[in-house]
């Protein structure tokens, strides 16, 4: 069976199911999706939680009294009168858009009648295992400017088991939810008060932001990167240039000084142009690589925020390499290279590739689109590595690889994207000397390795359910004395682990040591030193770990020396 024609078949359950119940509703629309289904509706009062009971109940008799899905097609006139005589203001627009062409509808018995074109299964009785999941807002059409409409999810497979497998796996998923994770962990914040999309990060998340971001520095200069920094914003007149005042305009944030345009960066890319522009370049430069973590603005509607996964201002590790084009498939394959190998760092193991080709609105002649495209291809093909194409998905001026992770669940996390670029360099007029003494227009490579930060900080914390390795926990140790007596024996503790750049935390408050362990352990300390009489009297540690990872490793009572040993092996990465 198809699980979308079952998925799609099952939303239209739903809706019959709101209209008996709730007959003043009006329709939208309801299509399957990825894992589901949902169902837009118009209703005067919001829908609860206990609806969604109420609503599941009435879908079961639906689907016990077994009714047929029939299809049939109206003229438009006959269409548009059924729907205005039941006042579904939504599907008399849907009808309007199209044309002259024959409209398309499904009858459940004789009971509902839906605009849609199918398909759709023989009857509700083949509706096995259903769940109603959650309640959510949606702009008609996706347009803020529009009625806000109230969207109810649900999830349908072919057996209960499928089913059941499934929600185990959704209550897995909201356990590792990073926006739960990161506040309980005191990671970061993101507040109304700041502004949707902005993020605040706390000392800890900061710690493992900067972490991160070290990594790279040192990991790219090992590659012959150079490091960059670019304005936060830069005049409009660069942009225009660009193509992005043409193409992402609707995403940038502009503002006048002193009559003069700027626009807050979406994109690293012109400053770097900018970099190779200050100086005469010879192919005795070539390859250039130059690198910056550079921090983006970008307007995002409101309804797609979502934690760290989609934000408004976020920061890039952002690369863009200007080469020859005989050296451009090797540049690409090292990418590929560096990217894996960085994955690999994280403990992310496996991956998807896609390759998106050129899209609808694009800047460059169909030659370089051609070569480009060809580069990333025949880059992939000879390193041997698996990949879909993702038609009409490039960015405007290049094709584009992009290497989604796979976490623990499974799940795919969009982070490394390798774009390859004429048009760039041609608008903005780079050149370099070749061997023959002649001007010759370089290639432009733009890449990131782990995407936006905040979004790889986020599949970090979701993958590792926020017990992060050794090397990444903003604290690696915490230290648990048992009463005030122990506490200047802790704190010369603290001292020798601080000296060893090992991060220590000390709980010095007044509460029993049962409940400073299990804080311990909520906040996912990798290391955990109970600190009691006996220590204090032989100069030892109680070590207790929470940890997996550390099963087999140093715990239990043993010297402080033959601990900083051990540790000081977990706290570095290791490939």
């Amino acid at each position: 069976m198809d699980l979308d024609t079952l998925r799609h078949s099952c939303s239209h359950i739903m809706a019959q199911a709101v209209k008996e119940l709730y007959p003043e509703v009006k329709l939208a629309i309801g299509p399957s999706i990825e894992d589901g289904f949902y169902y837009d509706f118009d209703k005067r009062d919001p829908f609860v939680p206990d609806d969604l009971t109420r609503i599941e109940e009435k879908m079961k008799e639906i689907i016990k009294k077994d009714l047929p899905f029939e299809k049939d097609h109206w003229d438009k006139d006959k269409a548009l009168k059924y729907f205005k005589n039941h006042q579904e203001i939504y599907k008399l627009e849907l009808i309007e858009a199209l044309g002259d062409e024959m409209v398309f509808i499904y009858k459940t018995g004789n009971e509902f009648i839906d605009l849609c074109k199918g398909p759709h299964l023989a009857s509700t009785g083949q509706v096995k295992a259903f769940k109603l999941l959650s309640i959510a807002g949606a702009y008609w059409r996706g347009d803020e400017k529009k009625t806000m409409l109230q969207r109810i999810y649900g999830t349908c497979f072919e057996n209960k088991d499928e089913l059941k497998n499934y929600l185990i796996r959704l209550e897995e998923a909201k356990r590792r939810d990073h926006r739960k994770l990161g506040s309980v962990l005191g990671l970061f914040e993101m507040s109304p008060e700041m502004g949707a999309g902005l993020v605040l990060y706390h000392p800890k998340g900061a710690v493992l932001r900067t972490l991160i971001e070290d990594f790279e520095k040192s990991e790219h200069r090992k590659r012959g990167y150079q490091l960059v920094i670019g304005p936060h914003i830069l005049k409009s007149d660069i942009w225009v240039r660009s193509g992005h005042y043409d193409y992402y305009k609707e995403n940038m944030y502009i503002f006048k000084v002193e009559d003069q345009e700027y626009a807050v960066k979406p994109m690293n890319c012109p400053a770097h142009i900018m970099v190779y522009k200050s100086t005469t370049r010879s192919y005795r430069d070539l390859p250039l690589r130059f690198f910056e973590l550079g921090t983006v603005y970008r307007q995002e509607k409101s309804g797609v925020l979502h934690g760290l996964l989609r934000v408004r201002g976020f920061t890039q590790d952002d690369a863009h390499i200007f080469c020859a084009e005989d050296t451009l498939k090797s540049e690409i394959k090292d990418i590929i290279d560096f990217v894996i190998e960085t994955m690999n760092v994280f403990g992310f193991k496996e991956w998807h590739i896609e390759l998106s080709t050129r899209p609808e609105k694009s800047i460059g002649t169909d030659a370089d689109w051609h070569k480009a495209t060809n580069a990333l291809t025949e880059s992939l093909k000879e390193k041997e590595m698996k990949f879909d194409i993702n038609e009409g998905d490039g960015a405007f001026y290049g094709p584009k690889i992009d290497i989604k992770l796979k976490d623990a669940m499974g799940r795919l996390w969009q982070c490394a994207t390798i774009q390859c670029d004429f048009a760039l360099p041609e608008r903005f007029d780079l050149k370099y000397i070749s061997t023959e003494g002649k001007q010759k227009r370089p290639i432009m490579l733009h890449r990131v390795l782990l995407g936006s930060l905040e979004r790889f900080i986020g599949a970090l914390i979701e993958h590792y359910a926020g017990a992060l390795p050794v090397w990444l926990s903003p604290v690696q140790v915490q230290i648990v004395p048992v009463t005030e007596n122990h506490h200047e024996y802790a704190k010369v503790l603290k001292k020798v682990l601080d000296a060893e750049e090992i991060r220590t935390g000390i709980d010095l408050r007044s509460e029993k040591v049962g409940y400073k362990i299990r804080e311990a352990v909520v906040q996912k300390a990798p290391y955990i030193l109970v600190i009691g009489q006996k220590e204090v009297d032989g100069c030892c540690i109680s070590v207790r770990s929470e940890r997996g990872e550390q099963k087999g490793k140093i715990v239990g009572d043993v010297k402080v020396a033959d601990f900083i040993k051990q540790v000081s092996e977990d706290v570095l990465y290791k490939k």
